[in-house]
């Protein structure tokens, strides 16, 4: 049965602070490069009926280290558009509500203020899982994205609502793997580190 494997960048040094990554471009760290080159090594060789990745540079070099020649970038797969979120924390955001008397607050239940909620993401996530199916039919996909993005697209391949993304974290540099099982989409294994 062929498998998706989705991959999260390796680290960068927003994904160390906890700062919103999704529209800013920044680099991978030494670490998250590292992280990279030993993303695949225990999945054995491959040939993969499609790559698709984000055209965020961490997600492009994370697939280039990961030993991947040939990508095709997909506009669907960029981070969550965190709008006003952009570079800041939850923690900081948080904080701000609580001194403006605001109440609580959730990524994939209220959205980013002044960006995307997760129906927006769930709508783009939902058109690459049109093509991912397609590829599946001649082999094993590969996609390399985010995390928010990636929690999304989890929840949407087992027909859950987006904002179920919530209960799927995945760290930077870590993978999943989808599949089906009797002709049901199912989650095989989740943020699996890297083996070195």
């Amino acid at each position: 049965m062929s498998e998706l494997i989705v991959v999260r960048h390796g680290e960068t040094e927003w994904s160390v602070s906890g700062q919103h990554t999704g529209t800013t471009d920044i680099p991978l760290t030494a670490r998250g490069e590292q992280q990279a080159r030993h993303l695949l090594d225990d999945l054995g060789e491959r040939d993969f009926a499609a790559v698709l990745v984000s055209p965020r540079q961490r997600a492009r070099r994370t697939a280039e280290l990961a030993g991947i020649e040939e990508i095709e970038v997909v506009q669907d797969l960029t981070e969550w558009d965190y709008g006003d979120l952009e570079g800041r924390t939850t923690a900081e955001y948080l904080a701000e509500r609580e001194a403006a008397g605001l109440g609580p607050w959730e990524l994939f239940t209220d959205g980013a203020p002044g960006g995307e909620d997760a129906a927006a993401v769930g709508a783009r996530v939902d058109r690459v899982l049109v093509r991912v199916r397609a590829e599946l039919e001649r082999g094993d996909v590969l996609v390399v994205g985010h995390s928010h993005t990636s929690r999304v697209l989890v929840a949407r391949w087992l027909g859950l609502s987006p904002g179920h993304g919530v209960g799927f974290l995945i760290d930077a540099a870590h993978r999943g793997v989808l599949t089906y099982k009797r002709g049901v989409p199912v989650l095989q294994h989740w943020n699996v580190p890297p083996t070195s």
